[in-house]
């Protein structure tokens, strides 16, 4: 292998990368409307939350719409690209000047590094940070009582009583589903501002009819006297919004590999199921290894095709292995929780297969 990077390899990378990136932009801003923008039209009136409040919402998640979509528009925009040079017979040129497949196919990986690891840097910093202030923009759009903190979880407020909850997810058993807090403390304050009580319940389940309390420890602060009592269970008669506060609530997958880490470790320790957790967190880890694997696998035919189809036939190609190679690891992915088997399996044996396709095909095809 001849060392990197020749002129020729600037080229193909150049090529490659813009088209990459147009297909990026489309698929984005479809994503920004379809996605982002129309599904907000029903919440609009609800509190403060107005066409400008919820344009700002759907800007925030920009950063974590374009990690999402990255690996698509890579294997689509590779295609595209390839389909431009041989359009053009400048792929025919440079196979005739002695440069394999193999050489051509590794100019568009290496090409495609860069942007990956920039996307890798976003998944893990502005995406999560611009996800979270999205979210709280929302809620706090939505009801006033409502303030998520980066660094204090939740806080919300329903009259006289505060409410701070650490961390929190939507839980779903078949068809029941129901918004679960963690580490929750009570704050009630009497109409002078004086702390009344001080209640810490490990969970807080919002169940039909008002919130259900768990392990509960609550403190009482009398004119002269403090009196603790703790109880296994309580019922919390509130009317506190439980959409508005699950729409403030982190998911697993929002949020970086370091929070993810934390809080499987946080539920283990506890004897909770990490299983959702461990599976974004994971998906992080593979996240390049995906990129390479989609590309690699869907090139060959990109080369298979270049005398006898056309451009609508390559980026048919590309769409199909983008959907294809998604479906199969998200199936590996569910079956990885269902039987709880490692998730590193789940989202390594997807990738091996894409990258055994491609060698295979590079040696049938390679000249």
């Amino acid at each position: 292998m001849r060392p990197f990077p020749k002129l020729h390899d600037l080229y193909i990378g150049r090529v490659v990368l813009s088209t990459v990136l147009l297909t990026w932009m489309v698929l984005l801003g479809l994503d920004f409307i379809l996605g982002g923008l129309v599904p907000q039209i029903s919440d609009l009136g609800k509190g403060d939350y107005d066409f400008f409040t919820a344009l700002t919402t759907v800007s925030y998640t920009l950063p974590r719409r374009a990690y999402t979509l990255f690996p698509t528009a890579a294997v689509i925009g590779s295609l595209m690209g390839l389909g431009q040079l041989a359009a053009s017979s400048e792929l025919t040129a440079l196979r005739a000047l002695g440069l394999s497949r193999r050489r051509l196919s590794m100019a568009v990986a290496l090409s495609l590094a860069l942007l990956t690891a920039l996307m890798v840097l976003n998944g893990e910093t502005l995406a999560p940070w611009a996800q979270r202030r999205a979210d709280a923009v929302k809620a706090s759009a939505k009801s006033k009582d409502l303030i998520v903190a980066q660094y204090t979880g939740l806080w919300a407020r329903e009259g006289d009583i505060f409410l701070n909850a650490q961390t929190g997810q939507e839980r779903s058993d078949g068809d029941d589903r129901w918004l679960e807090l963690r580490d929750v403390r009570l704050y009630e304050f009497s109409k002078e501002g004086r702390l009344q009580s001080l209640a810490h319940a490990a969970v807080a389940e919002h169940r039909p009819g008002g919130w259900l309390l768990r392990d509960v420890e609550r403190t009482r602060f009398e004119a002269k006297s403090v009196v603790r009592t703790q109880v296994p269970e309580e019922r919390w008669e509130s009317k506190l919004d439980d959409s508005a506060l699950a729409a403030s609530v982190a998911r697993p997958r929002y949020l970086s590999s370091a929070s993810l880490r934390e809080s499987i470790n946080y539920r283990k320790r506890n004897g909770l199921d990490a299983s959702e957790f461990e599976q974004h967190y994971w998906s992080r880890w593979f996240y390049p290894l995906n990129v390479l694997a989609l590309c690699l696998a869907a090139i060959p035919f990109a080369f298979g095709t270049l005398r006898s189809g056309g451009l609508g036939k390559r980026l048919f190609v590309g769409i199909v292995f983008a959907l294809g190679f998604w479906m199969l690891q998200e199936q590996f992915v569910q079956l990885a929780g269902v039987f709880k088997f490692d998730f590193r399996l789940a989202y390594l044996l997807p990738s091996v297969v894409m990258l055994a396709i491609s060698a295979y095909l590079f040696r049938r095809r390679s000249g």
